[in-house]
């Protein structure tokens, strides 16, 4: 009776290890720079510690600083009328209509608004890419954090977007405004893809599907399937599928709005 007592009984599996929290191993500030040389030891580190809040001003501060100075070299009102000519919705329009749009739409409050703009709609970009990130990661089996979502986000835009303000700034004070291109100016005066070798203005779908293939968004993309990677624990395979549906979104929303716009 007690032996079949004793064979009946079943073994007591092992208590799950509880997860350690390890500390960080860098400041946020050598993080920044060392995304550059070491992005998998950084990302390693943001698994440990989610954080973003110097590269997330760092960036917002390159953005904003091309744009100040590009549109206060060119004129906020020189490139809303570029606009309007490269439109096919307003080229054919007559002057005073064009002249009337320049007004309403080039004036200085429209600029100060833009400027105080895009520093919010940055940071919001950061916050819903980082809960896509978050939300797909965790959908293809990911263990991680939104704040991590985040951090990957942030840090895989934070070498393209330094070496994107340094060349265009370069570019930008080197360069007559005549020799600009207005209309498409804000998208960068560096191309670092194909559309260069064509008229965007004439070809605007075809350039708008040539500029998706560009070496600062390539390098975004890169840093990105190494943070997913490393921040939520998955394969490189489903990393770069995330990457992967995400570009493949940027280049559909390129196109249709050069198809339409």
């Amino acid at each position: 009776m007690e032996n079949n007592e004793f064979e009946n009984q079943q073994p007591v599996p092992p208590a799950k290890k509880a997860e350690v929290s390890e500390p960080p191993q860098m400041s946020e500030v050598a993080s920044v720079g060392n995304v550059f040389f070491e992005p998998g030891n950084v990302f390693d580190d943001m698994r440990r510690k989610p954080r973003f809040l110097i590269a997330g001003l760092i960036v917002l501060a390159a953005i904003s600083i091309f744009q100040i100075a590009l549109i206060e070299k060119i004129g906020f009102k020189e490139i809303t009328r570029s606009r309007i000519e490269a439109s096919s919705q307003t080229r054919d329009m007559d002057k005073a209509q064009k002249a009337q749009i320049v007004e309403q739409q080039g004036g200085d409050m429209i600029k100060y608004v833009t400027y105080g703009a895009t520093p919010v709609v940055v940071a919001i970009v950061f916050l819903i890419g980082g809960l896509l990130y978050w939300g797909m990661a965790s959908a293809m089996g990911g263990n991680g954090k939104f704040l991590g979502g985040v951090s990957v986000w942030v840090y895989a835009s934070l070498p393209p977007a330094i070496l994107f303000t340094v060349a265009n700034l370069i570019v930008l004070f080197l360069k007559s405004v005549d020799d600009i291109d207005l209309a498409n100016s804000q998208q960068g005066l560096v191309k670092a893809n194909p559309s260069f070798f064509i008229d965007a203005n004439a070809n605007p779908v075809l350039a708008a599907l040539l500029s998706s293939i560009d070496l600062f968004a390539i390098w975004g993309w890169v840093l990105a399937a190494i943070g997913l990677q490393r921040v939520f624990k998955l394969s490189s395979g489903s990393s770069w599928a995330i990457v992967l549906i995400f570009a493949l979104i940027g280049v559909g929303v390129k196109v249709v709005g050069a198809l339409f716009f």
